[in-house]
Formats: C-alpha cells, structure tokens, sequence
C-alpha cells in the first residue's frame, strides 16, 4: 500500500496557508493592505483585463468619473474593485509564499 502521507501533509500545508490568507471583514469594500501595497508601486507589472461588460450598468462612464473625482487610475479602480469582490467570496490571490515558491494551488 503507498504511504500517502506526505501529501496528506502538504494538503494540510495548503488549507492553513488559505485559512490564513482569508480573513472576512466588516467592510467587503475597503481594500486589501496587500492590495494597497500592490496597486502604489508604479513598478507592478499589469497586464490587460478584457471583458465583455453589459452596457447597460455604465462601467466606462462610471470609471471615468471616479476617475476624475478621485484621480485613482482606471485600471486601479478595476482592480480594487474585483479585489474586494473576489476577496469577500472567499477567492483572495495566492499568498506571497505560494507565489514564491511557484505553487499553483488554484485547483482544478
């Protein structure tokens, strides 16, 4: 019989890394402080999100006039926003150690 315990270590290993990552708040809505941290270095490589939107809710109108209220750039604001989206549903990013170690732990 093979000895599967190593992974059932590892699968623990990971459940606690998520477990730590994922902390519910109050507010859904305030970003991240990792968050934060990511979208004020001007050096983060970005890379294009495109997605077909209904027209109807206005997106581009309405960034652009966040934008222009709080000169918070566009893709920062689709940024923070699908965050906190993501994030309050239980989907935050890989934590800086998985990254680092180039584990992919998104699943299937």
């Amino acid at each position: 019989m093979t000895d599967r315990s190593p992974y059932a270590a590892r699968l623990r290993e990971i459940a606690d890394a998520l477990d730590t990552e994922f902390e519910p708040r109050d507010d859904v809505l305030m970003p991240h402080a990792d968050t934060m941290d990511v979208i004020s270095n001007r050096h983060t490589k970005r890379g294009q999100l495109n997605y077909a939107v209904p027209e109807v809710l206005q997106f581009q109108r309405r960034i652009r006039r966040c934008n222009a209220d709080t000169d918070i750039p566009h893709g920062d604001i689709v940024a923070l926003a699908l965050d906190s989206w993501l994030r309050a549903r239980g989907y935050p990013p890989d934590s800086k150690e998985e990254r680092r170690m180039g584990l992919d732990v998104s699943g299937p």
